[in-house]
């Protein structure tokens, strides 16, 4: 279930509605959360039906790979309190 505040942020500066909203908001955490397996395979895919040669879509993908947001790292309570505290 995506954050609320962030449906609301989307709702608010888009005109969407709330339940318009929450859908965006799944479906971009959606792209985000694909594992890195898939997306090579996905992008390579796209790329070879596009005529794009095995070298060319592979240093392509590594670029997107580079460029593609992360999920923050799994903290402990206690690397969370180092966070906040030193």
């Amino acid at each position: 279930m995506p954050d609320q505040d962030l449906v609301d942020r989307i709702a608010d500066s888009t005109g969407l509605s709330p339940g318009e909203a929450r859908r965006v908001v799944d479906d971009v955490l959606a792209w985000y959360r694909e594992p890195v397996a898939d997306v090579v395979r996905r992008r390579h895919h796209d790329l070879q039906l596009h005529g794009v040669r095995n070298d060319a879509a592979f240093e392509q993908i590594a670029a997107e790979l580079r460029a593609r947001l992360v999920a923050a790292p799994e903290l402990s309570v206690r690397q969370l309190r180092r966070l906040v505290y030193g």
